[in-house]
């Protein structure tokens, strides 16, 4: 009698093959290189160190100096949910310091390992704390009474105003123009039979 072996040739195992956590570390590797050297690049367009693109936390502090935003947003970072919108926030000010639109910061948003290299190492220019010109946002703080900004708002009593008439009140309106055919007449007619007291 000959004995039937049964074989069992499938290999089950919950570890992970070395090969492929070692290709997925060095793609890691690729891309966090490839980011920091993005961010260097932007953070030296806007005439940041380069090197606060590899510090944690600095990175973050340089970023909001660059969209113009206050150093203190960094502890809004730190609240759930909040954080979401301050960073959305943070890139529409970014895109718009580096002169793109709105269109770049959903980029930037949804895709930041593309957007970022495009920023770092494309033809885009600083031109300022999110576009600079106008721009009210927080980082330097432009306050009312900042010298060499025009100041704006109703005037002072006394101090003439430019380019407002210097006659007292609206100009009056002399009645409706002439219509052919019909008088003139100047305003409503007087109606008698009032109350008389």
């Amino acid at each position: 009698m000959a004995q039937q072996y049964d074989y069992d040739y499938t290999y089950t195992s919950t570890e992970i093959p070395t090969g492929l956590l070692v290709g997925m570390g060095l793609f890691y590797l690729v891309f966090a290189v490839f980011m920091i050297a993005s961010m260097w690049k932007m953070f030296t367009k806007a005439g940041q160190p380069g090197w606060a693109a590899i510090v944690p936390i600095y990175n973050i502090i340089v970023l909001l100096k660059i969209a113009g935003r206050p150093a203190w947003w960094i502890l809004l970072m730190l609240i759930p949910l909040v954080n979401i919108v301050i960073m959305i926030m943070l890139y529409i000010d970014v895109a718009k310091s580096y002169g793109k639109d709105g269109g770049f910061a959903v980029l930037l948003i949804f895709l930041p390992f593309i957007g970022f290299p495009i920023l770092g190492f494309g033809s885009a220019r600083y031109v300022g704390p999110a576009g600079a010109p106008g721009f009210h946002g927080g980082y330097p703080q432009q306050g009312y009474g900042q010298p060499g900004y025009p100041q704006q708002g109703y005037g002072q009593p006394g101090y003439p105003q430019q380019g407002y008439p210097q006659q007292g009140g609206y100009p009056q309106q002399q009645g409706y123009p002439q219509q052919g055919g019909y008088p003139q007449q100047g305003g409503y007619p007087q109606q008698g039979g009032g109350y008389q007291g």
